[in-house]
């Protein structure tokens, strides 16, 4: 009788082993939240740069990869987010560049990016007040489109400058500046 009162708690444990080994470890469960968290944002940002979706894709898994890495090295885990978006700004530039450096024209950004709900530019080009802020927003300069591309994306005024190695006064002066503009544009 003791040895079939031993013997389950010996296959559970057994068992509980065999899970603690096929779990994965800590640090890849918080890259992979991170992933599941800000995959979408970090792609449309990556779009924004007329980048097309499989570009956009493998910049976003070479973001990751770079995210575990520097993890796994003992890497700051302060400001995360504002990091992945730098390291995606950084690799989206060098890619744009190759690009223009190897065939001579932009990229197309034809890809759709699937996302089930529409995205805020979406939202905003629809109807005639929609056309006047695609207007605003064309004629805006780059870091002004890219400074409320992040802030769209959820990135505060100290992430948006990290991202954008911008001061903390330039990124609101130039959120102030484009927000004024598009504000105008939706009166009239």
């Amino acid at each position: 009788m003791r040895m079939r009162a031993t013997a389950p708690a010996d296959v559970s444990a057994a068992a509980a082993e065999g899970e603690a080994r096929v779990r994965p470890a800590p640090l890849e469960e918080e890259v992979v939240a991170l992933f599941d968290r800000l995959r979408q944002p970090l792609l449309r940002y990556l779009f924004s740069f007329g980048l097309p979706l499989a570009d956009g894709e493998e910049i976003e898994q070479e973001v990751f990869l770079s995210l575990f890495q520097h993890l796994r090295r003992g890497g700051s885990r302060a400001h995360l987010r504002a990091w992945l978006f730098r390291v995606a700004h950084n690799l989206a530039l060098r890619r744009r560049h190759r690009t223009l450096r190897e065939t001579g024209v932009e990229a197309a950004g034809t890809d759709v990016i699937p996302d089930p709900a529409p995205d805020a530019e979406e939202q905003l080009i629809t109807g005639e007040t929609g056309q006047r802020l695609r207007s605003v927003m064309q004629a805006l300069p780059q870091q002004d489109r890219r400074c409320l591309s992040l802030r769209a994306e959820g990135l505060r005024y100290r992430e948006i400058g990290q991202v954008l190695q911008m001061s903390l006064g330039a990124v609101s002066l130039s959120l102030t500046r484009s927000l004024a503009r598009l504000a105008r544009a939706a009166e009239r």
